[in-house]
């Protein structure tokens, strides 16, 4: 009995030293710097662990999947202060394919105390309604960042500026996730810009260059700067294809007789009589821009039903919507645009309608709740995608990329809370949810419309 219990003991003592010793070992071939590091023989697997790093260091390829929340908010301090690297710039096959035939509204008018000195439109005032006696019932005064900003969401960039290179860069960025072709570029003559903001034609240079890089084009989205009409007008188009015309960037679309021409979306374009128009779009007109260097495609922003003869006798190439909320206009309303598409399709037009992720603008309109268009987590905007594809349109456009004085960002936005306010955010989703959206229905139009396109003679490509 005794020499089975020495001889237990001896086997037990064993065991335990092997253990031991194998413990150190598997301690020593983990790397000195994790603490609480890769999960326990991770670093065994050595394909799963270069497929983990390759998946942090590509990080425009999965941009959306490999980025949480936690790890944008740490990152974001280095992608604004730091230029990127050539280490860092995206190869080919990074980049997404684009359908360019789905464009996107840019506004590049936001400034910051860094680049800019002040804060500009973040500080964006509280307008007033056109009824005095209702204006008294709402807050006064301007919104005053960085914690009360004009806006119900929150960016994941902060509060930035529209000068910052490295901002420009993830917008792009983020536009080539969704697998957006275009840009519609907010857009006022040098020296002149809206009431809230600053002359931004110095920014466009670096705008095409990015966009560039990501293989996005630019358009124009020509705002109502003071006075605009078919003289002044001329002027401006021919300014934008000189200056810009030849850079790589510089969006041209093929029409149906093979041409490929410039688009520039007016917006308000019913501010201005047709008469106006007419002489810059008609053959005839007196400032004509037909069959010239300075030719292009402009389209013209329906508001009303009855818009649709002042287009045509204006001498316009198409109508777009813009509104991102159903039943506002005539133009927003998904049961027109079926009409819309048949007027078009009757004159030979482009039909572009305006889809949106929804809409609210009470940061800066507190009194305009009414036409506040919930998300709904997405099933808004993928209602008006559907609606748009419905129409078989030649490009649908979106609004927006970053207007978020009315909430039609599909930008990224995080949760933020202050004492005052607590900001809207894409929970329980992602703050990607709205790229992710934007580019499952590109692919999904981009493979619908080559059905039609022939039927209608649509350009391809």
């Amino acid at each position: 009995m005794a020499k089975f219990r020495r001889r237990t003991c001896i086997i037990l003592s064993l065991f335990i030293l092997f253990i031991f010793s194998l413990m150190m070992g598997l301690k020593m071939l983990r790397p000195n710097k994790a603490t609480f590091g890769d999960p326990f023989g991770l670093e065994l697997l050595p394909v799963l662990h270069q497929q983990t790093r390759l998946g942090k260091s590509f990080d425009s390829q999965n941009n959306d999947k490999v980025n949480s929340e936690t790890n944008n908010k740490n990152l974001k301090s280095v992608e604004i202060t730091m230029k990127p690297s050539k280490a860092s710039e995206p190869y080919l096959e990074e980049l997404q394919p684009l359908n360019y035939y789905l464009h996107v509204f840019y506004y590049s008018w936001y400034g910051n105390p860094q680049f800019d000195g002040k804060y500009i439109h973040w500080n964006h005032p509280i307008l007033k309604h056109w009824d005095p006696r209702l204006t008294k019932n709402y807050p006064q005064g301007k919104h005053s960042p960085p914690d009360d900003i004009g806006s119900s969401f929150y960016p994941e960039l902060g509060i930035y500026s529209s000068r910052d290179p490295s901002v420009i860069e993830t917008h792009m960025k983020q536009m080539n996730s969704a697998s957006i072709g275009v840009l519609a570029l907010s857009w006022y003559p040098p020296g002149t810009n809206d009431e809230n903001g600053e002359n931004t034609d110095d920014l466009v240079p670096t705008i095409l260059d990015k966009a560039h890089k990501y293989n996005l084009k630019v358009t124009f989205h020509i705002e109502p700067y003071s006075n605009r009409d078919d003289q002044n007008m001329y002027k401006n188009v021919k300014y934008i294809i000189d200056k810009y015309g030849n850079h790589p960037a510089f969006y041209r679309y093929k029409t149906k007789t093979g041409n490929a021409l410039p688009m520039f979306y007016i917006y308000d374009s019913y501010i201005t009589k047709p008469e106006k128009w007419a002489n810059l779009l008609t053959t005839t007109g007196s400032q004509s821009i037909r069959n010239s260097p300075y030719d292009g495609l402009f389209i013209a922003l329906l508001v009303e039903s009855k818009h649709r003869y002042d287009i045509l006798q204006g001498g316009f190439d198409g109508i777009y919507t813009y509104f991102a909320t159903n039943g506002f206009t005539y133009g927003s309303s998904y049961e027109n645009w079926a009409r819309l598409k048949f007027f078009c399709d009757q004159f030979n037009l482009l039909f572009i309608p305006s889809v949106g992720p929804g809409y609210i603008d009470t940061s800066i309109r507190p009194w305009n709740a009414q036409n506040t268009r919930n998300r709904i987590s997405g099933k808004y905007y993928e209602t008006a995608l559907g609606a748009a594809l419905h129409a078989h349109p030649s490009v649908i456009s979106i609004t927006s990329f970053n207007e978020w004085h009315e909430g039609t960002q599909i930008e990224k936005a995080i949760p933020k809370r202050t004492s005052n306010t607590v900001y809207l955010d894409y929970r329980p989703h992602k703050p990607s949810l709205y790229l992710e959206l934007t580019r499952k229905w590109s692919e999904k139009y981009s493979k619908e419309r080559a059905t039609y396109a022939l039927d209608q003679k649509l350009p391809l490509s």
